[in-house]
């Protein structure tokens, strides 16, 4: 029979044996046949030369060879490369890893057996994107027939053939790609709704004939006919699911400085490891970063760092002017463990019970949903309620490590609208490619210990890497401390040579004003400036005039610029 292997997100249980081992237990097939190999070539060694051996021999190596013969470790260890594990993490002890690593050593073992039924439930989870290119190209070229379960787009569509939707006990099969199927799900939904709208017009008109010509002799025949045909009638019905989907768009913020913050010589470490000894970025108005590299490789630690979460140990990290951060982490700590819904909303918001409801229920906390205790909370509920106090804050600079982690695809794609239309910074971290490849106009790549910049989104770093290699070019140069050349405006019409020169004399004296503002308000955070009257009066009359300088200077620059 068909042989199936099931990967369901569950760590192993044999946590005495090693990561080889245990990965290796997977190959139960082959395994036997080269145990029954063994057995035989024994026999054969002590004499064992009739012919019912010499066929059963036969028989066994050629199924043997069929399953990879004596490569198969080979493979295997192929496997727990591509999956992000060491050399060094071959012998170790199942008890010594991690949850995540744990996962991954599952996976790696249903990939081993070569079975010709694999049965996969979100097999992205604690992926980098290194694995996970690795595992779309296994996939791709495995020859088995693949049932998987995920919320990665960028996944589906590489991986996906047919696709299987299951609704409300009700199971849908699509020949075609993940895009293929959105669309036709789309237009089965518009299609559904105008069949629905015909239909209940159709019905209101029968019952309306009926409720008039009932009592009337001469018309009772034709009303008991229309009775009969509503009776009849086979209701098409919407799709009985939870049509509730996430939607939202964040608020124009307020307009921040040009530069939003700039590193140089940033040490980013955590204990016992330095992750980058040199970092140097910088982030400009209007920008969309996107952060992308492996597991550990520090992604997280900097934009910690960044949002003024972790300290900086070596190197300056300075803010620009009127830069409002708006941060989600991971796990989104930040909501509180305590309370309800409504009340872990109003602590971060500080909005009134109405708003704060009106606020939550665009983010699927609706009645009773906004009483449910935030101890309570699955992962894309927790995620939700992150948003929800995120789009309320009005921030200028967001700062989004994972976002899309525990969110399912239609909300994913109601993040990525957002992000796509918010007019502020952004520096986000995500292994979502499809998200990366959306919202991003640059990407900085932790690579070889240096943060390197490619403009663009995910497909077109994806291609800057492809062409380096092609041609063996070196390395992209790392992230310059100073933009050489001033950010574009989105939509920005040409403009003549006289106008460029004024709008880039305009930002020079901008960069130069918020310089000197930015100077006036390290003053009047010292203390020391408090215990003089005189002296904090006038810091406090300096600051008032340079900061509407600068609003004056943006107002000039708006209007050479339209």
């Amino acid at each position: 029979g068909a042989k199936i292997a099931l990967f369901d997100q569950r760590p192993p249980r044999e946590r005495g044996l090693s990561l080889r081992d245990y990965v290796l237990s997977g190959a139960v097939e082959v395994t036997a046949l080269e145990a029954e190999l063994a057995r035989l070539e024994q026999a054969m060694a002590d004499g064992a030369h009739d012919e019912p051996t010499l066929a059963a021999y036969g028989r066994i190596q050629e199924r043997f060879e069929l399953r990879g013969g004596y490569r198969w470790r080979d493979r295997a260890l192929v496997t727990l490369r591509g999956l992000g594990f060491a050399e060094d993490d071959l012998d170790r002890r199942l008890s010594t890893f991690s949850g995540g690593e744990l996962t991954r050593a599952s996976l790696a073992k249903a990939l081993t057996g070569e079975p010709d039924l694999l049965l996969l439930d979100e097999p992205t989870n604690h992926l980098d994107i290194a694995s996970l290119e690795w595992l779309e190209s296994h996939l791709q070229e495995l020859d088995a027939a693949i049932v998987l379960v995920a919320h990665d787009r960028w996944f589906l569509e590489a991986v996906g053939t047919s696709v299987l939707e299951l609704e409300a006990g009700r199971a849908r099969f699509f020949r075609g790609p993940w895009h293929a199927w959105r669309k036709e799900q789309a237009a089965r939904e518009i299609a559904l709704g105008r069949a629905v709208e015909r239909q209940e017009a159709e019905i209101a008109r029968l019952e309306r004939f009926v409720e008039r010509f009932r009592a009337k002799a001469t018309k009772a025949k034709q009303a008991q006919s229309r009775v009969k045909r509503l009776d009849k009638m086979e209701k098409i019905e919407h799709d009985p699911r939870d049509t509730r989907e996430l939607s939202f768009t964040f608020k124009e913020p307020e307009r921040s400085g040009r530069v939003v913050f700039e590193l140089s010589g940033g040490r980013i470490e955590v204990p016992g490891k330095v992750l980058l000894a040199d970092a140097a970025m910088h982030l400009e108005r209007g920008e969309h970063v996107t952060l992308v590299g492996g597991n550990g490789s520090g992604k997280t630690t900097l934009i910690e760092t960044l949002a003024g979460r972790r300290e900086l140990p070596a190197g300056k990290l300075s803010t620009g002017h009127n830069v409002h951060l708006g941060y989600v982490s991971q796990h989104s700590e930040d909501v509180g463990e305590t309370g309800s819904v409504l009340e872990a909303a109003q602590r971060a918001t500080g909005l009134t019970p109405g708003k704060a409801r009106a606020l939550l229920g665009r983010f699927l906390f609706s009645g009773e949903e906004a009483e449910k205790p935030v101890a309570g909370l699955s992962g894309g509920e927790l995620k939700r309620l992150s948003l929800a106090v995120l789009v309320n804050s009005g921030a200028n600079m967001l700062v989004l490590d994972e976002p899309t982690n525990h969110l399912d695809l239609e909300s994913r794609e109601a993040l990525e609208d957002a992000l796509r239309g918010f007019p502020g910074s952004l520096l986000l971290v995500s292994h979502d490619r499809a998200l990366l490849d959306a919202v991003g106009t640059r990407t900085v790549a932790v690579e070889d210990g240096e943060l390197r910049s490619y403009e663009g989104g995910w497909a077109d770093y994806l291609l800057a890497r492809e062409e380096r290699k092609a041609v063996g070019a070196p390395p992209a140069p790392a992230v310059e401390k100073k933009r050489k050349s001033k950010p574009q405006t989105n939509g920005r019409r040409s403009q003549s040579k006289n106008s460029r020169r004024a709008q880039a004399a305009l930002e020079r004296e901008i960069e130069a004003a918020e310089a000197a503002l930015q100077a006036l308000e390290a003053e009047l955070a010292d203390s020391s400036a408090w215990s003089d009257p005189e002296r904090s009066a006038a810091s406090s009359e300096r600051h008032t005039t340079a900061k509407r300088q600068v609003e004056e200077l943006y107002a000039r620059l708006e209007a050479v610029a339209v």
